[in-house]
């Protein structure tokens, strides 16, 4: 095992990489830039390492200041967490060239499954069904609409490298093409320095199911099931959920061994996710390989009780896995909430602030993954992703109410979060028949998003002594005029917290 691991990254996956080296006897360092000198994760590591100014250009992105960091730490290895750093292949080289361990795939498996166009060649040699499409970039408009005669409208154009949506179009019909094709290059070169963009047959009303595998060096690569991330806006995920309700045992065997197929071609180690679309008939059709650990990691950990960020950790340490595939099975259900920073009553637009509270829900089956606290400031240089809420319960219907409950819990204070978002969703019909796909969302947003209704007193009072809580008084705070009048030592703070929180279910006045 290691004795000190670098954390290229921050936040909240900083944080949960920290946690399992401590776990596993490592020393963790962790790296910061100016804006994230007081961050959790700097504080919870055993050391901590500037590497530049907020612009995650000018700190996180600079794979020279990691490197430099881990010489200066003793540190034998560096684990990229996701994005930044985690899926570029000269990184990965960068590290095993300056003799440490990349805790991740090879630098050559990256590169293999880097390229959209590139992992679709590679699968289909090894027989993994693909949606179908181009294998080569689209060379011009010509060529585009050419191209999309031949599959028929619509159709859709897809970023070569890189992920999350961006670089994605939808085109409709001949008319669209030339505008779609351009914005399309225009956001991949943006997000990923590369506008190579090819297209794929458009599927109506998929979902959106991915198989997570883990490799050792010995050659053994398993299967650790599904998960379901169909709930989706603008192509980024929301909601994650493991098992799928669209997923019987045998399909999960088949998707399963497909993506051990298409991993073992790309010579994978460690941990990865294969995403496939997965049609209304049961047919489904590789996507691409995410090369590293990814956000929704949590759901699969808590159905399968293995830890996956340790285990890239002792695969990387040159530990064998120790499972076999037919020891893997789903127990119970996971779902996974992405709280962000953003305003989902005024178009999910970005939210900053400090936060100056934080009350985190608690009880059986509740995990949260978060990277802030109170005094934390939220700004506009990082993704506005704040944490991950998981839950977990015997069944779908369970977790759905213990999800329900756990974000009526959860009070936020400082910055507009997705939390009241959420909570539509969980009481969302369709949702809960799992009659979702990857357009649900878009198709339902309106409703979802809309201004809540008053919520009824027993949340109120949730809110009143989450917010009393903090001064630490609210086992003897009465507001004023409550109980007629009764005395205490209630402070004009407290009652103006009371009546801050009872406003926001309409409880009071004024």
């Amino acid at each position: 095992m290691f004795n000190t691991i670098l954390i290229a990254n921050r936040g909240e996956i900083a944080l949960r990489i920290v946690r399992a080296c401590h776990e596993l006897g490592v020393r963790s360092v962790a790296v910061y830039s100016d804006a994230d000198a007081h961050a959790p994760h700097v504080r919870e590591a055993d050391l901590a390492v500037r590497v530049g100014p907020a612009p995650s250009r000018e700190s996180y992105l600079v794979a020279d200041r990691m490197l430099e960091a881990a010489r200066r730490t003793g540190a034998e290895a560096i684990h990229p967490g996701y994005g930044f750093l985690s899926e570029r292949e000269p990184f990965a080289r960068a590290v095993r060239d300056a003799g440490l361990v990349f805790i991740g795939p090879p630098a050559e498996a990256i590169a293999a499954m880097g390229s959209k166009t590139a992992a679709r060649r590679l699968a289909i040699g090894a027989g993994v069904p693909v949606v179908p499409g181009t294998t080569e970039p689209l060379r011009d408009v010509d060529d585009g609409t050419a191209t999309a005669e031949q599959f028929g409208y619509p159709v859709l154009l897809k970023a070569a490298a890189g992920g999350g949506g961006k670089g994605m179009r939808v085109v409709r019909g001949p008319g669209e093409f030339a505008g779609a094709l351009d914005a399309a290059r225009r956001e991949a070169k943006n997000a990923f320095g590369d506008d190579a963009v090819y297209i794929e047959q458009y599927i109506v009303g998929p979902r959106h199911v991915e198989i997570q595998v883990l490799g050792d060096t010995f050659g053994t690569i398993l299967s650790l099931g599904e998960r379901e991330c169909s709930v989706q806006r603008r192509n980024q995920k929301m909601i994650e959920e493991a098992p799928s309700v669209a997923v019987s045992a045998e399909l999960r065997r088949r998707m399963g061994e497909t993506a051990v197929r298409a991993a073992r071609a790309a010579g994978y180690v460690n941990a990865g996710t294969c995403e496939f679309l997965l049609d209304r008939d049961g047919a489904f059709y590789f996507l691409e390989m995410n090369t590293r650990l990814q956000v929704e990691h949590p759901v699969t950990e808590l159905v399968t009780g293995i830890d996956i960020v340790q285990w890239q950790i002792r695969i990387a340490a040159g530990e064998r896995l120790p499972f076999r595939q037919e020891d893997i099975s789903p127990n119970g259900w996971a779902i996974e909430c992405r709280i962000t920073s953003e305003d989902p009553s005024n178009g999910f637009l970005p939210s900053t602030g400090r936060i100056s509270f934080l009350r985190l829900p608690g009880g059986p089956g509740v995990r949260w993954d978060g990277g802030i606290e109170v005094g934390s400031d939220v700004g506009l240089h990082y993704d506005p992703m704040l944490a991950q809420l998981v839950v977990h319960a015997s069944t779908r219907d369970a977790a759905i109410a213990r999800m329900h409950r756990a974000l009526l819990e959860l009070t936020l204070e400082g910055v507009e979060t997705s939390r009241d978002f959420h909570l539509r969703v969980m009481e969302d019909e369709e949702f809960r028949r799992g009659a979702i796909e990857i357009q649900w969302l878009e198709r339902r947003l309106a409703s979802l998003t809309s201004v809540l209704p008053p919520a009824d007193a027993a949340r109120a009072a949730t809110i009143a002594a989450a917010l009393l809580a903090e001064g630490e008084r609210v086992r003897r705070v009465v507001p004023s005029g409550a109980n007629g009048g009764a005395a205490g030592s209630t402070s004009a703070g407290d009652r103006v917290a009371w009546r801050r929180a009872a406003r926001l279910d309409g409880l009071v006045e004024g």
